[in-house]
């Protein structure tokens, strides 16, 4: 299967996306990847994958070296002097982290444009992306968050919550702008921090030593579920960390907990997943406090695609790939306007 990664857009995110893009290269065995790249400009381009190196981007080599696509119904093309030649492919893989990608606007593009895609739709890249709807998403499927406060930019900066806290831009993902908050002092300092990337805070309770694991998967035919992952603990995982986390391409150990726990976790991710996920690989974020499972956060498009989760990578896309939801065909016959113009003699 020819797998069209598409990876950078216009995000804070935009490297992180360009380090998964190469992760993945690196861990498909059965299907063949190539590359499309949108730059900060959101300009498509086509990149060899003898190119998929860092540095061809940072030093915007690929302005010289890459072919410039064109979308069109279908997919994509690229413009020849006398006509264009399309791209070939079976599917694309959305591979942007933060805006363009997990916020629904490629969504919505790709289905406009009839091209089959493996991803969040737009219900769920937008509930996802928000950390406040991701809080809505939860109560209305009876599942537990953490309380939480939201602050506006120009809001009073009172927070209402016990320190030691955590201060999340609304809207970003890889810990960009998070901080941990122990004290008062701190606090303005923290807000300035998360400001600078949204208008928009999420303020949370900081629960040091909480226990917390990671679930990724999807729904084919049948589920696809992932081992579940204790994440190495630390006080929070900083850009810094994230960023290396972004490039792990090696199996990881399987948590140690019980029969019990683990059903608790797989249920609860499949209540978050089906039927607004239909179409993506997901990772869900959980906490565990006294027993109960709590969603921390939705990665609707995890970093390199959170092939480490999985016993056969390949085999993943391959199941989702084949079983993509599809926009309900609708027939445009014109009886209500053809109506009317009989009725008026115009027929």
């Amino acid at each position: 299967m020819k797998i069209a990664i598409v990876f950078g857009g216009s995000s804070y995110e935009h490297e992180i996306s360009i380090v998964s893009a190469i992760t993945v290269k690196n861990v498909l065995k059965k299907h063949t990847p190539l590359f499309i790249f949108i730059d900060a400009n959101r300009d498509f381009y086509l990149i060899d994958s003898s190119n998929m190196k860092s540095k061809f981007f940072s030093s915007k080599e690929y302005l010289k070296k890459s072919k410039k696509l064109n979308i069109e119904h279908g997919g994509f093309s690229i413009s020849g002097m006398f006509s264009s030649k399309k791209v070939d492919y079976d599917v694309v893989l959305n591979l942007i982290h933060g805006r363009d990608g997990e916020d629904g606007k490629l969504a919505s593009i790709f289905e406009f444009f009839d091209i089959k895609f493996i991803g969040p739709r737009l219900e769920g890249a937008v509930l996802s992306f928000n950390k406040l709807y991701t809080k809505f998403l939860a109560e209305s499927l009876n599942v537990k968050t953490l309380d939480y406060q939201l602050i506006n930019k120009n809001d009073n900066r009172e927070c209402k919550i016990n320190f030691p806290v955590i201060v999340k831009p609304l809207r970003l993902g890889s810990s960009i702008g998070v901080s941990v908050v122990k004290s008062k002092e701190e606090f303005d300092y923290a807000l300035d921090v998360a400001f600078e990337f949204d208008t928009q805070v999420l303020i949370e309770p900081f629960i040091d030593g909480i226990k917390e694991y990671n679930q990724a998967g999807a729904k084919g035919k049948d589920w696809i579920l992932s081992i579940i992952e204790e994440p190495q603990k630390e006080e929070f995982l900083d850009f810094d960390k994230k960023y290396m986390d972004f490039s792990r391409d090696e199996r990881v150990s399987e948590a140690k907990i019980d029969d019990e726990l683990k059903t608790k976790i797989e249920e609860t991710f499949k209540k978050i997943y089906d039927p607004i996920f239909m179409g993506a690989i997901i990772r869900c974020d959980f906490f565990v406090v006294d027993g109960e499972v709590y969603l921390n956060e939705i990665n609707p498009i995890p970093g390199s695609m959170a092939n480490y989760l999985f016993e056969d990578f390949d085999k993943v896309l391959s199941e989702v790939a084949t079983n993509l939801p599809k926009e309900k065909n609708i027939n445009i016959e014109y009886l209500y306007i053809n109506s009317i113009q009989k009725a008026k003699g115009k027929a």
